[in-house]
């Protein structure tokens, strides 16, 4: 409304704006901000990612030099009609690609362990570096014993200090602008099945990034793995 009057000259009340948007099939998209997940403790592992500058400051820096060095994994919860909806992800720091997730009802330990075994199987790693806030899925005992029984190590952050897994936040929002924001969803079914179409097929396979020389994911993981090879 402001925008019209300062901009165009144009003088419309609120409600015409609402209603001449509505008729033009134009809606706003707002960022939700996601729930955080489960009570927060002493933290089982040191924060690994964290260094301090010549200020002071402590700071993370997301980066690796190869596949499997450090993956981020989060939980985001979602609204549907039928109930909310959670889905845990894990990212490899260093191709930004999702590597494994688990979308869930419930926001037990068990969706954290589920994402984390995917993640497993699929990329068989061993001595990764697995960073993630202080909720008490990541806390459990049988999450640490899943970590230690596959060679893998334990980084945590602040409970929910700001920067503190801030690469899986972007990620999350990219999930959030676009999957979630894009319609009211009624079921569960229908959002779990866009928000893997989406990880699947857009965001690891289609979702060129600038930090990777505008490749995908995929892509950069598929030219690392033919140097490699040569």
């Amino acid at each position: 409304q402001t925008k019209l009057t300062q901009s165009h000259g144009v003088t419309a009340s609120e409600n015409r704006v609402h209603r001449l948007c509505r008729i033009a099939g134009i809606h706003a998209s707002h960022h939700r901000k996601r729930s955080k997940p489960g009570s927060t403790g002493p933290a089982p592992h040191d924060d690994l990612l964290a260094v301090v500058d010549e200020h002071g400051v402590i700071r993370h820096e997301f980066v690796a030099d190869g596949p499997n060095r450090v993956w981020l994994w989060d939980i985001s919860e979602h609204p549907t009609r039928e109930g909310k909806l959670y889905i845990c992800a894990i990212k490899d720091v260093w191709s930004n690609k999702i590597v494994g997730y688990s979308i869930d009802t419930r926001m037990k330990s068990s969706l954290a362990r589920a994402a984390m075994r995917n993640a497993i199987a699929l990329r068989s790693p061993h001595g990764t570096i697995c960073h993630s806030d202080r909720g008490g899925q990541f806390r459990a005992k049988r999450t640490q014993n899943l970590l230690r029984n596959n060679g893998l190590v334990g980084s945590m952050g602040r409970s929910y200090g700001a920067g503190d897994n801030a690469s899986m936040e972007s990620f999350f929002s990219l999930l959030q602008k676009n999957v979630l924001d894009t319609r009211r969803w009624d079921t569960r079914a229908d959002l779990r099945l866009a928000m893997v179409t989406w990880i699947e097929t857009k965001y690891n396979r289609r979702r060129r990034q600038r930090g990777l020389g505008k490749l995908t994911p995929v892509e950069f993981e598929m030219i690392y793995k033919d140097a490699e090879a040569a």
